[in-house]
Formats: structure tokens, C-alpha cells, sequence
């Protein structure tokens, strides 16, 4: 039996960007001293979610990737645990043009590669049109010590057709780290991302934030953050209220069992689907 040690970290804002990064610096410790492998943070983790109001102040908080100053910290944390991060973080890639993008690193520090967020929400409190553009790199699936991770976030959750493209691409394990509030969007939560992982036969781990924001308009987050097995069993789940680092043991193993007994790629029609892109 293979098994990976994974780790999510569901964190309330603290009021700066600082003091979010020692937090979560932090909590890498913690799930090191657990035996973690593999963790993934929060969207945006190091800042609010500004997506609520239309503010131009939330530009600061973009950072370039790789060559900022968090992915590099973050690498020295991968190498020091030997432990994969996926960071998710707001991107600049050039002045003007921003991107919600979570990057990749190996337990060995070595930079892999980014996601940047596909599907882009612009709606009454979610306002992310105002802050980034469509991710535009396609679903990357990096090859890490753990296996073979995907990242997908928040709003990219309510698109299939993504988290298909990377079951296809070979993902066996799928990160989703969101910033949602209560609401609408409560009784998809246990919903889309454990469909997910049945149709596709991977892990997901999925990442929600925790506690109240009103720096930006006030919003409530309601953490539950969890994994689900290939079967879409939820095998750990976190508090809908605290903060919280979430550890749990993943049989990765059950990913190739599960697509043998479930033949959803071998019995796809692909040619039936041609008209999947019309309006």
C-alpha cells in the first residue's frame, strides 16, 4: 500500500500580510512534525480575500512567481521539511496584468511550475474581474515526490470540464483552495468536489478559509475543509468555525484501483462531445 501524509491549513485573516505568512510558516512546521509529505494552503493565502469590493489597494498584495520573495521563502521551507507546497498567491506577471495562481513546489525546493486560477467569477461580492485575468497556462499536472498533483481553485470547482482535463492530464492527487463564504455555495461544498473525485478517480483535497473579513465588505467563511478518496469518501474533515491544520493518510493506491473497476476514461465519447465549446 502506498500511502501519502497530506496536510490542508484552513486559517482566519489576522489583519496583514506578515504575520498570515508566520502563521502559515507555522502550521509547516506543525505538519512536518506530523510526518506530513504534501500541503497545500488557502486561496491567496497570505492576504484577504479583497474580491468583495472593487479596491485598488488589493493590488498590493501581488507578488511575481517564482521570483518573489514568498515562493522563495516557501522553497527554503520545502527543502527544510522535504515536503511539497502548493502556495496559492496573487501573481503579477507584468504592472497591470495580475493572475489568482497557486504555485508548485517539491520537497526538494525546487520550483515545478504554477496554476493560475481558469475561471473568473464577477458577481455581487466576488468582484474578481477587478483583480485578475484568466489563467491562460491550461491544467498543468506536476510530477512531485508525492505523485502526480493538480491544482484547481474556488470558482474553477463549479466547471467539470476542468477537473476532467486533469484526471486526463494523470493527476492522482487534486488540490482546491477557496475563500467561501455562507451562503449559496454551502450545499455544493460537499457536493462538486467529491463528484470530482468519483468521476476522475483521484484524491481532492479542498481548502476553505475560516472566521469573518471586513476589511474589504464583510464576509463569513465556514471552513470544512477536507479529502475524499477516489470513491468520494470523505476520509478527514476540518471544523466549520476554527482554524485548523488537517492531516490525513491517503492510500494512493486506491487511484489505480478505482479507475480499474470504473472504466470512466476507457468508456468516454470524445467524438460525441464536439459540440461541448458551442454557446
Amino acid at each position: 500500500m502506498t500511502k501519502v501524509k497530506a496536510a490542508l491549513v484552513q486559517t482566519a485573516w489576522t489583519g496583514d500580510k506578515d504575520s498570515m505568512v508566520k502563521r502559515h510558516l507555522a502550521h509547516i512546521d506543525d505538519a512536518a512534525k506530523q510526518g506530513a509529505q504534501v500541503i497545500c494552503l488557502q486561496e491567496l493565502f497570505y492576504g484577504p480575500y479583497f474580491c468583495q469590493v472593487e479596491d485598488k489597494k488589493g493590488y498590493a498584495y501581488t507578488e511575481r512567481i517564482p521570483d518573489g520573495p514568498t515562493t522563495k521563502l516557501l522553497q527554503e521551507k520545502a527543502k527544510q521539511h522535504g515536503m511539497v507546497i502548493i502556495a496559492p498567491m496573487y501573481e503579477e506577471d507584468q504592472p497591470g496584468i495580475y493572475y489568482n495562481t497557486a504555485a508548485v513546489i517539491d520537497a526538494d525546493g525546487r520550483y515545478l511550475g504554477k496554476y493560475r486560477k481558469t475561471h473568473i467569477p464577477h458577481l455581487p461580492g466576488f468582484w474578481e474581474k477587478f483583480y485578475f485575468r484568466p489563467g491562460n497556462i491550461g491544467y498543468p499536472v506536476f510530477d512531485t515526490a508525492v505523485g502526480r498533483v493538480g491544482v484547481y481553485i474556488c470558482y474553477d470547482r463549479h466547471f467539470p470540464e476542468g477537473a476532467r482535463m486533469l484526471g486526463l492530464h494523470g493527476a492522482e492527487l487534486v488540490f482546491i483552495p477557496s475563500a467561501t463564504s455562507r451562503g449559496l455555495s454551502m450545499h455544493l461544498w460537499f457536493i462538486e468536489q467529491t463528484a470530482h473525485a468519483i468521476a476522475n478517480g483521484y484524491w481532492v483535497g479542498t481548502i476553505n478559509r475560516v472566521g469573518v473579513e471586513s476589511e474589504y465588505g464583510k464576509n463569513e467563511y465556514y471552513g470544512s475543509s477536507y479529502f475524499a478518496d477516489p470513491r468520494g469518501k470523505i476520509v478527514a474533515q476540518a471544523s466549520d468555525k476554527d482554524e485548523q491544520l488537517l492531516v490525513a493518510d491517503l492510500d494512493m493506491d486506491l487511484v489505480r484501483e478505482v479507475r480499474d473497476t470504473w472504466q470512466f476514461y476507457r468508456d468516454r465519447r470524445p467524438d460525441m462531445y464536439a459540440d461541448i465549446g458551442a454557446p
